[in-house]
């Protein structure tokens, strides 16, 4: 994964049709996404549960591009390895998930995997201030973490312009999860985000057998104004 601040987009696969995940995962592919998202949820951090590591090395072999993966687990750093193992080109954890956020990336890029520190909604910028030399991306929460399909939390969007000044010429990534719309997708654009995930808004009203609208969906999120 060479570095570039170009827009991407990352479809989240909580929103695809879970019998085809294969055959989901090509199709958005083929239609012009750039990182594949997993969401891993474990029914304790976050209200849901979803993938464990041999759904995502089943799938890996399905991504051509990039797996990025999402761990709203606690504890995560015994759980490191296998997602791993399992194929993640990144990994994201929690600064809330754990007291030791920085041995916990530490841990990511000893597995030899790009290092994700997520923020919840109501973790400051400031919080990850002494992480900035041990990350590769920054995920910004913009719903609560937990289920898809929520609604943009507006007052995000300040934080990503700080974590923006934050990270200055640091090669970091920003990334926006949660209610990124044609119409949210922009603001946050602006504010200095470059990987944006979106799951309902790619897959809403497409299928395998009707990929092209997964590529009219890619299309509009990706032509926001002033990217």
């Amino acid at each position: 994964m060479d570095f570039d601040r170009a827009l991407k987009i990352a479809p989240s696969i909580l929103s695809s049709d879970f019998a085809n995940f294969g055959k989901e995962i090509e199709a958005i592919e083929a239609q012009g996404c750039d990182w594949v998202h997993v969401d891993v949820m474990d029914g304790h951090f976050v209200p849901n549960l979803t993938f464990g590591p041999p759904l995502c090395a089943a799938i890996r072999k399905h991504i051509k591009t990039v797996m990025d993966v999402h761990l709203m687990i606690s504890p995560v750093d015994a759980h490191i390895q296998a997602y791993a193992d399992a194929g993640a080109d990144v990994i994201t954890a929690h600064i809330e998930a754990g007291p030791h956020s920085h041995r916990t990336m530490q841990a990511i890029r000893a597995e030899g995997c790009k290092a994700g520190i997520a923020l919840n909604p109501a973790t400051p910028a400031g919080s990850i201030e002494y992480l900035l030399d041990m990350v590769d991306l920054v995920c910004v929460m913009t719903v609560n973490p937990g289920f898809g399909g929520q609604k943009f939390i507006y007052s995000q969007v300040e934080k990503v312009h700080s974590l923006r000044a934050m990270i200055g010429d640091r090669p970091i990534h920003i990334e926006i999860d949660g209610g990124i719309t044609p119409e949210t997708a922009p603001l946050v654009a602006a504010a200095g985000a470059d990987v944006l995930v979106a799951g309902s808004s790619v897959f809403k009203g497409g299928s395998v057998d009707n990929p092209a609208v997964y590529g009219n969906n890619i299309r509009a999120i990706r032509a926001t104004e002033g990217v």
